[in-house]
C-alpha cells in the first residue's frame, strides 16, 4: 500500500501524445517506431491480451438494484478512499472479499493501467468490477489500448478545435 505516485511529467505525456500515430497505433521515438498494440500492452504489463472487451460502458438502467448499489458505493471515491476501504475491510465474509477485490480492480486501474487526471472513480473504470469472478479471462490489454486512443484521440481534437477558434 506503499506505492509513490507516478509523478510524470506534464511535457512529456504531451509529448508522447503528439507521437502517437493514431491511424497506424504507433510511436515514433528517437530509437525508431513501436507498434502499440494490444499484445503488446499485455507482454509489457504481463497481462492477458486475449479474448472479450470489457464494455466500455455500463448500462446503469439494465442493472440489478444490487449492482446499482455497488455502483453508487464506488461511484466518486478517491485513491484515498479506496486504499482506506482496502485497509479496513475484512476478509472473513464472501462479500467482504468481493468488495475488496472491487475496490482492488478500482485502485489497480486509477493508479497504473489507466490513470486519468482526475483522481476519482470514473465511468471507465466501473465495468470490470462486475466482472470479478473471471477477470484474469478479459482482455487487459484491449482495455488498455482502447482507454489509450480514446484519452489521446479526446486530447487531440480538444487541441485542434481551440486552433480553430483561435484562428476565428
Amino acid at each position: 500500500m506503499h506505492i509513490p505516485p507516478m509523478n510524470v511529467p506534464h511535457k512529456l505525456l504531451k509529448e508522447l501524445t503528439y507521437s502517437f500515430d493514431l491511424i497506424r497505433n504507433t510511436l515514433d521515438t528517437w530509437y525508431g517506431v513501436l507498434s502499440i498494440n494490444q499484445e503488446n500492452i499485455g507482454a509489457a504489463l504481463d497481462l492477458n491480451a486475449y479474448g472479450l472487451l470489457f464494455p466500455s460502458k455500463v448500462n446503469f438502467k439494465e442493472f440489478t438494484e444490487e449492482d446499482k448499489e455497488v455502483y453508487r458505493s464506488f461511484q466518486g471515491k478517491t485513491l484515498k478512499q479506496l486504499t482506506d476501504l482496502m485497509m479496513e475491510i475484512g476478509v472473513d465474509g464472501d462479500e467482504d472479499r468481493l468488495t475488496f477485490k472491487r475496490a482492488f480492480i478500482l485502485y489497480i486501474q486509477m493508479s497504473f493501467l489507466s490513470p486519468t487526471t482526475i483522481n476519482k472513480v470514473s465511468p471507465i473504470h466501473m465495468p470490470p468490477i462486475f466482472c470479478v469472478d473471471t477477470i484474469r479471462e478479459w482482455n487487459w490489454g484491449g482495455h488498455i489500448l482502447d482507454f489509450l486512443i480514446k484519452g489521446i484521440s479526446e486530447h487531440i481534437l480538444k487541441k485542434n478545435s481551440l486552433m480553430v477558434v483561435s484562428m476565428l
